[in-house]
């Protein structure tokens, strides 16, 4: 481990992408917490590539992850997903949101890991729930009682989110406030390791 050194006059984005290095990095997260949204924005902070793994998936499969679903079912998803992740996470540097479930699965959470600096948007039930009940895209969530789904994944997920680098809490708040909050996390992030 090699500790950075910084120029006290560099602005908090300039700190956070001396700190990331070539490194990625990869927001995870429950649904509706943020990553896609906090992600693109906090890309642009650092002037660095933003991409959705999710959207990367059904660019490549000429399907939404709905469909994809629907058609294979959840583990052919999986490991359409940890296909994705694997290539994305190649190169960097460049921030990544994925899907809720990817960093759920072992073979993603391990590319995931090694492809860089994590991230956990870590938002309470009612946030979630606001933001998520308003559209039926949510695979996952087509239940009789989608709020105790829900429920339910964040007492499954949230310990395995624990195993993020960083965690930030996902609230109602601005966005750039949040990103504010990311980029100072990666600033202040003392595990750092230069490729």
């Amino acid at each position: 481990m090699n500790d950075v050194t910084e120029p006290a006059s560099a602005t908090l984005a300039e700190r956070a992408k001396l700190t990331l290095g070539k490194r990625n990095l990869i927001f995870i997260g429950l649904m509706g917490a943020g990553k896609s949204a906090i992600g693109r924005l906090t890309a642009q902070a650092l002037g660095i590539p933003f991409v959705d793994s999710d959207h990367e998936i059904e660019r490549v499969s000429r399907m939404t992850v709905s469909e994809l679903f629907t058609a294979y079912g959840e583990e052919e998803f999986r490991a359409l997903e940890a296909r994705v992740l694997k290539r994305l996470l190649r190169s960097g540097p460049r921030v990544v949101s994925t899907g809720g479930g990817a960093y759920i699965n072992e073979r993603s959470r391990r590319q995931i890991k090694k492809g860089g600096l994590t991230v956990w948007l870590n938002a309470d039930l009612d946030v979630l729930w606001e933001r998520v009940n308003k559209r039926d895209t949510r695979p996952l969530l087509k239940t009789e009682n989608p709020k105790q789904t829900l429920e339910n994944l964040m007492r499954a997920r949230y310990p395995i989110y624990a195993e993020a680098d960083l965690v930030v809490l996902s609230r109602d708040v601005k966005k750039e406030t949040m990103v504010e909050e990311v980029l100072a996390a990666i600033a202040d992030c003392k595990k750092v390791e230069m490729p």
